[in-house]
């Protein structure tokens, strides 16, 4: 019966995403506000730009690798919308892939389905793909990412890293956890790491609670003691020389053109627009000055520490990890749009079988809260943008309370989880052992 619904939840909402890719062009067509999103013309004058045989980077604000532009070439040939269907395509694989996990982690059918939901019918991301933003696909090949490293595909795995992080640039965030997840108790010569069945979350949770403090203690000592395996660096020498295979063709074809608009940019970027960010308005009073060392460093450490911080914690829950440092990265980041979003709704189904708050009054405490933080900056945002109101210090205040939202999420949903690893952990006599020769 699940199968049969999670069927019929893909068919309807691949019909869904078909009605707004068409509703679109012709709001597009009629009405004064475009529902296209802005950089799907970036996209697709970029990419009738390589199709004639010219650099892409000859449009202006185009960021982003060749790989995208040359995905996007038959909207001159096919249809404009073709990069729509491609995107909202990545989309629906995205809701596979969320269900997927799921089942392989032994959660129940129906509990998938409805934790698939949250993707699915997501204003956010089903809006994401039929206005023409690539980010769809760059969560699948997370998540598809997860799927190989569950599945002992290290291979797969480590290459599908080395193109995402070519393609957008924030997947480096997981670096680190991936390679204290490829820990050698649990991927040994010969055999496939055995996962975790998600009937532990009640019957053992105790058992996993009162160890993921052994865990936690453990994790740095054990990074240092034994971060060289011949797993670590299969996946360091696989990623990296695919990154690098790709760009560097890139950057032949299209020189330091290339390099500094999808590479340099991102990792230097600081933008004068009114943003979510708190470090907007700082920004936007000194962006004719060149940022000073401290600058860049107060504006930075915040960030780093927190990623310290959640990966020693739970990278062997990794799914888990990996929202934790995409939501703490987007929230602390010098810039964030709306789209950013959509980097950490791809892997909030993955650990709502796990999480104890559900719908009651603390889940729904932190849905409310955090879309008022936004509403309440919206507001602000509206006035700035359309009514000319000199707002800006109300709208750096909004940013501050969508900053403490941000982190009360955070906070609630690492309090109310119930730490499973992936794979199954040490036996007692084992973790004795480790903890006396420690």
């Amino acid at each position: 019966m699940s199968e049969i619904s999670f069927r019929s939840l893909i068919l309807f909402s691949a019909l869904f995403r078909v009605f707004l890719i068409l509703y679109g062009e012709w709001q597009d067509a009629v009405m004064e506000v475009r529902y296209t999103d802005i950089d799907y013309f970036v996209f697709s004058d970029a990419a009738a730009l390589m199709a004639s045989g010219k650099s892409p980077y000859e449009r202006s604000t185009y960021r982003y690798s060749p790989l995208i532009a040359f995905l996007l070439m038959p909207n001159s040939f096919l249809h404009q919308s073709w990069g729509k269907f491609l995107f909202s395509a990545s989309d629906l694989l995205v809701g596979f892939f969320i269900h997927k996990i799921l089942k392989l982690r032994g959660v129940p059918g129906k509990l998938c389905t409805y934790s698939t939901l949250a993707w699915l019918i997501n204003p956010f991301t089903f809006t994401i793909g039929t206005r023409g933003n690539c980010e769809p696909i760059v969560c699948a090949l997370i998540l598809w990412i997860l799927l190989c490293l569950m599945n002992g595909n290290l291979l797969q795995a480590a290459f599908w890293y080395g193109l995402v992080v070519h393609l957008r640039i924030y997947p480096i965030i997981y670096a680190l956890p991936i390679i204290l997840f490829l820990d050698p108790q649990y991927f040994q010569p010969g055999k496939n790491p055995a996962l975790v069945n998600w009937s532990y979350r009640n019957s053992k949770s105790s058992y996993y609670s009162n160890n993921s403090k052994i865990t936690i203690s453990q994790s740095i000592w054990a990074f240092v003691t034994s971060i060289i395996t011949w797993k670590r660096a299969l996946f360091g020498l696989i990623s990296g020389s695919t990154f690098f295979v790709l760009t560097g063709i890139c950057f032949h074809l299209y020189g330091w053109e290339f390099l500094h608009e999808a590479l340099l940019y991102h990792l230097t970027r600081t933008d004068p627009r009114h943003n979510f960010s708190v470090y907007f308005y700082h920004i936007y009073l000194h962006y004719e000055h060149e940022f000073s060392i401290t600058e860049k460093l107060i504006a930075f450490l915040p960030q780093f520490t927190v990623q310290l911080v959640l990966i020693f914690s739970f990278a062997r829950d990794l799914p888990f990890c990996f929202f934790l440092q995409t939501l703490a990265f987007v929230a602390f980041n010098k810039v964030i749009t709306a789209q950013y979003f959509v980097w950490f709704f791809c892997l909030l189904p993955l650990i709502l079988p796990w999480s104890k708050m559900q719908l009651k009054w603390k889940g729904l405490a932190c849905i409310f809260l955090w879309i008022g933080a936004q509403t309440h900056w919206l507001l602000w945002g509206y006035l700035l943008e359309f009514r000319g109101k000199n707002v800006f210090v109300q709208l750096w205040v909004a940013s501050l309370v969508f900053l403490a939202a941000n982190t009360f999420v955070l906070v609630t949903v690492i309090g109310n989880h119930v730490y499973c690893p992936v794979f199954k952990i040490l036996q007692h006599e084992n973790l004795s052992k480790i903890m006396k020769d420690d």
